[in-house]
């Protein structure tokens, strides 16, 4: 739910079509073979609204597919910037959902590779002494790396092993949104494949937005599930995205799902490229509920590795 909204030119890339996945959700997915009189099932009912019953299927990666892209975090320093950059570009007005932090480029308070793992860190200082060109005023740091306009993707299985910043406060994410040329949000589409807000500790969110489904109109989809260690310990966050469907799991289970529906654009936008996002926010409408405990910082999420596979 860390929402973009930035408006932009309305040409779109070109559609790109991904096969779609047999061994996800084969409940809702019929196999190949000869022709058959029986009917497929039914895809499984969407997720939607935060009570949703888990689906709780067996996920992981997709049989047949193979890594295309992905950081290891090895060399230490900081991030390598032929695959990661940084969003900085509402630092001087504030950011979207009264959100506090200012993000730092290639900054190493805020984003370095220490022993093989990233650390994306959020800070409580004085930045009116660094002589920030674009600050403005805020009282902590942090960083939000990307990988827009140096790679994105349409479908495939995404892996990111993670340990998650607690405290109230704290409002860590990974997730996707639309590659360049954009058009608006939330018509083009974002994927949440992972959302922690620290007053709530251990309860993780997958969430789709779309021009017809999304937080501004209450009608958003989205669910959670319980890593109860998710602060003390790695979890591999998932996303599955085919042609039909897109999955958003812990560990090799499912808990969400968001289907297409045949509809259009408004429903499914999910046909176009889109760039991963690696974050820290600050408090914010949803992450600051509850204000912020400045006695938390600094706090830091560990990523361990990012991984893509494709068909």
């Amino acid at each position: 739910m860390q929402k973009y909204c930035r408006f932009q030119q309305a040409s779109r890339a070109p559609a790109v079509a991904v096969a779609t996945l047999s061994v996800v959700l084969a409940a809702g997915c019929g196999g190949g073979g000869s022709a058959s009189l029986t009917p497929s099932p039914p895809a499984p009912p969407q997720v939607s609204g935060p009570g949703a019953p888990a689906i709780d299927e067996a996920g992981g990666i997709p049989q047949g597919y193979e890594l295309v892209w992905s950081d290891e975090f090895d060399t230490p320093g900081l991030p390598d910037a032929t695959k990661w950059a940084y969003d900085t570009d509402r630092n001087s007005a504030g950011w979207y959902n009264n959100e506090l932090q200012y993000y730092a480029s290639a900054r190493a308070e805020n984003s370095r590779i220490e022993n093989g793992v990233l650390m994306i860190t959020a800070r409580r200082e004085d930045l009116s002494t660094l002589g920030l060109t674009d600050w403005g005023g805020q009282q902590y740091s942090s960083a939000r790396l990307v990988t827009r306009d140096l790679a994105s993707w349409t479908g495939g299985f995404f892996e990111v092993r993670a340990k998650l910043p607690c405290g109230v406060g704290t409002w860590p994410a990974i997730w996707m949104l639309s590659a360049p040329p954009e058009t608006a949000w939330p018509d083009d589409g974002e994927i949440d494949i992972m959302e922690h807000v620290g007053f709530d500790p251990g309860v993780v969110h997958g969430t789709v937005h779309t021009g017809a489904h999304n937080h501004s109109l209450g009608t958003h989809r989205t669910a959670k599930t319980t890593v109860a260690d998710a602060c003390q310990q790695f979890h591999r966050y998932q996303l599955t995205w085919s042609d039909s469907r897109i999955t958003i799991g812990v560990d090799d289970r499912n808990y969400y799902q968001y289907s297409n529906d045949g509809s259009g654009n408004a429903a499914w936008p999910f046909d176009s490229p889109q760039y991963l996002i690696l974050n820290i926010a600050v408090g914010g409408d949803w992450g600051g509920q509850q204000g912020v405990d400045d006695g938390i910082f600094p706090v830091t999420m560990e990523v361990d590795y990012v991984r893509v596979y494709q068909d």
